[in-house]
């Protein structure tokens, strides 16, 4: 429906995006699955497509487009497959952002034209004692000659697989709490990095979630992403632009589920009607339209709000909290739209219904966006 809101160009761009995942990706959804895996030759498409340096600007071989243009893709992509969606995101909206505002010209041009042709990014925070609590981290980076050793682990790290480069933090100065904090930009092939076993997951499963082993790993200087102790700001600040990013996530896994079904209920047959004729069923699909539309207002609104450089993190808040408790809900009511069929793995919505649960854990629980409203509303 509200995508009558968007410019042409902007119709035009999700439409491309949506065809393309339906015809590149959709063959393969159910075996990535099943798999636990990506196939190269999707990911080989995603940089083929554009849709890895989208934000890029075309002087390092990027695309050029808006933040509001990554969303786009985001919420495309996960109609279709959010295991795709999620690399496409961290690519974009945390690992290239970071890159575009803290690199410095020398980092830029080594890394944003790989980035943008063949390089699968990572994004290396979280660690087991330190989830919601991200700067309660561990993993420690002591001065060496030539730059910094890191020691330390990171767990449920997105793209781990994948990546050859990763956006690592760790603190190079603990007696300054998280103002020791650093970015590193590491690469796959660093002597003393290793990347460790992959978690098998309730959803997303084709998205490979690994932890990062770092004993001694020399990262040199001129590989520190802005400056020593800004870590936690470039933490923080590209997490509040990534989760307006899981928000398009989420809108596009209820899209999905709520796209099949649509088409189920007009077509199954019980007690001589189509289920779309039953009132209590009208009355389901309503609510969902509903649900779906208010929160692809709030996510397109944070990100027109992020690239008019306008204050955008209560809107971003609004749209992850939104957008990932209604992707649980709607995804649910899809599955029992389908009836028992709904709970086999033969129709895509059991999937999507896995698939949805995360968006209120990664990128900031639900609590913590809560938390995050209404710290921008009362004086606490």
């Amino acid at each position: 429906m509200a995508l009558s809101i968007l410019s042409e160009e902007e119709s035009l761009f999700f439409d491309s995006v949506y065809e393309f995942a339906q015809q590149e990706i959709g063959p393969y959804v159910r075996a990535m699955d099943d798999a636990g895996e990506l196939r190269p030759d999707v990911i080989e498409q995603l940089f083929g497509f554009g849709l890895m340096g989208i934000e890029v600007p075309e002087a390092y071989g990027g695309q050029g487009g808006t933040f509001f243009d990554a969303v786009l893709a985001i919420q495309a992509l996960s109609r279709v497959d959010p295991s795709v969606s999620v690399v496409v995101d961290v690519q974009n909206t945390l690992v290239a952002n970071a890159l575009l505002r803290w690199a410095s010209e020398e980092q830029k041009q080594r890394y944003l034209p790989r980035l943008s042709r063949d390089t699968v990014c990572s994004y290396a925070l979280s660690e087991a004692g330190s989830g919601s609590d991200a700067f309660a981290m561990k993993t420690r980076a002591g001065r060496v000659d030539g730059g910094f050793a890191i020691n330390g682990r990171k767990l449920w790290i997105t793209n781990a697989r994948e990546a050859g480069l990763f956006l690592v933090f760790a603190n190079a100065d603990p007696s300054q709490g998280h103002r020791g904090i650093t970015a590193f930009l590491v690469e796959k092939d660093t002597q003393g990095f290793t990347v460790g076993k992959k978690e098998d997951k309730l959803g997303i499963r084709a998205s490979s979630t690994c932890e990062l082993l770092f004993d001694d790993c020399f990262v040199p200087s001129e590989n520190i992403l802005g400056e020593v102790g800004k870590g936690y700001k470039i933490a923080i600040e590209t997490l509040n632009e990534g989760r307006i990013a899981i928000g398009a996530q989420m809108l596009g896994v209820a899209e999905g589920a709520f796209g099949h079904a649509l088409g189920y209920v007009q077509q199954r047959e019980q007690f001589g009607q189509r289920l779309a004729s039953f009132q209590g069923v009208q009355f389901e699909v309503a609510d969902i339209a509903t649900q779906i539309e208010a929160a692809r207002l709030l996510v397109w609104n944070a990100a027109r709000l992020k690239d008019e450089r306008k204050e955008f993190l209560p809107s971003a808040a609004m749209a992850k909290y939104y957008s990932s408790e209604m992707a649980v809900r709607v995804t649910a009511k899809c599955v029992d739209l389908f009836g028992g069929v709904g709970f086999t793995s033969d129709y895509p919505v059991a999937k999507l219904y896995r698939d949805a649960k995360i968006g209120t854990i990664y990128e900031g629980t639900s609590n913590m966006q809560l938390q995050t409203i209404a710290k921008q509303l009362l004086d606490v």
